[in-house]
């Protein structure tokens, strides 16, 4: 592994996002609402922009009330153009100027943000009014024209092939990871969806050729989930660091999970190895199937607290104030994500007319219920997930 740039950050770093294509990196401050655009090249990181640095530092806002302050961020597919969001406002930057998205309206929640497929359009999470949190919004950026949308709240993410996109319904109770064909102005989820337990989830992370995504999560682990794609098996499922105990919890319990960062995922260019960030300053690089894991100290025992892959393959790291840009040993390219596995995953499924457990055809990576099936199940046991037991008890009380 090879540091090709190590530069000084004017805050600690929480979050970092790679732009698709380019060599751009947005980083996240921890301190507050704010963002800096890193770009990479040559070996070296240069600092290009920053939004929000001198806004007012999140100090007592915790919980819910600090999330609603920090800015939700999505790159267009092609261009160097960042769209950063909150409740209160969404500017375009670009690296000559920064302007305001005029049509987008203030919300009372948090909101979320992405770019479709295409570039065109600005999906904004929730939309506003009284039923607002069930509701998105697809905001034309020539005309200004808006189309209600369904729910979404956790990021848009796109296969790397084209032609799909995935992102999160979530609930307290289990998580859906819908899919959606990239046709159109909206999105528009298929039958097929992945079901997690409990709420809390990152968005998810394909490996370079689209045959994985990585699910990091939940609110009550610092869980790590692998899939297939387009089968949705299950290959991993991981607790980084110690498990939890239970409620109430060990304060010790609470600080070390609070250690690890919730963005400290990523793949790399060889699509087969996970990179793993931890409280330690060590870089953990895994293969998929854990036949061969080694670490790597990068800061010194200084905490991980993001990492990123460039579209060529680097890691971006952040930590002790510094942020890395690193070339992990034998990066080489590859021949891309097949189309191959999204028109299969197209094909084994159609359009929802409506996103509801009971009407999907549901995964959790190992087991399936199709349509209906849900209405059956009233045994379980301590080993199925809260929200498979939570269904069968209502299920009996029925």
């Amino acid at each position: 592994m090879q540091i090709l740039a190590r530069v000084h950050s004017a805050a600690t770093v929480q979050r970092l996002l790679c732009h698709p294509r380019l060599p751009l990196v947005a980083a996240w401050d921890a301190d507050r609402p704010a963002i800096r655009i890193w770009e990479h090249g040559d070996g070296q990181l240069r600092l290009r922009g920053a939004l929000g640095v001198g806004s007012t530092v999140y100090a007592d806002d915790v919980g819910y009330e600090r999330l609603k302050r920090t800015p939700s961020v999505a790159w267009h597919p092609s261009e160097a153009l960042l769209a950063v969001a909150d409740a209160e406002s969404v500017v375009l930057w670009t690296p000559s100027n920064t302007s305001p998205v005029t049509a987008a309206t203030r919300t009372e929640y948090q909101r979320e943000v992405a770019f479709s497929p295409d570039g065109r359009t600005l999906w904004l999470s929730p939309a506003t009014g009284k039923d607002g949190w069930e509701q998105s919004v697809a905001l034309d950026l020539a005309s200004g024209t808006t189309v209600v949308g369904p729910r979404w709240d956790t990021g848009v993410v796109a296969h790397p092939a084209g032609g799909l996109v995935c992102t999160l319904e979530s609930d307290q109770g289990a998580t859906l990871v819908l899919f959606s064909a990239d046709t159109g102005p909206v999105l528009r989820p298929l039958r097929r969806a992945l079901v997690l337990d409990c709420d809390g989830y990152e968005a998810p992370i394909f490996s370079s050729d689209g045959r994985h995504f990585a699910v990091r999560g939940n609110a009550y682990d610092n869980s790590l989930e692998v899939f297939e794609f387009p089968s949705l098996r299950r290959v991993v499922g991981m607790t980084l660091g110690e498990p939890s105990p239970g409620y109430p919890y060990p304060q010790e319990w609470m600080d070390e999970m609070e250690a690890w960062s919730r963005h400290n995922v990523a793949f790399g260019a060889s699509p087969r190895v996970l990179w793993i960030g931890t409280p330690d300053g060590v870089v953990i690089e895994r293969d998929i199937d854990g036949s061969r894991v080694i670490e790597h100290e990068v800061l010194s025992g200084a905490a991980v607290t993001a990492l990123a892959a460039t579209a060529a393959g680097e890691l971006v790291i952040a930590g002790n104030d510094e942020v890395l840009l690193v070339l992990p040993a034998g990066t080489a390219g590859h021949d891309g994500a097949p189309r191959a596995v999204v028109t299969e995953f197209l094909a084994s499924t159609t359009e929802a007319s409506v996103v509801d457990m009971d009407q999907l055809d549901l995964t959790d990576g190992t087991r399936t219920w199709q349509s209906g099936d849900l209405d059956a199940v009233t045994e379980t046991s301590e080993t199925d997930p809260s929200w498979l037991r939570i269904r069968a008890s209502m299920n009996r009380l029925n």
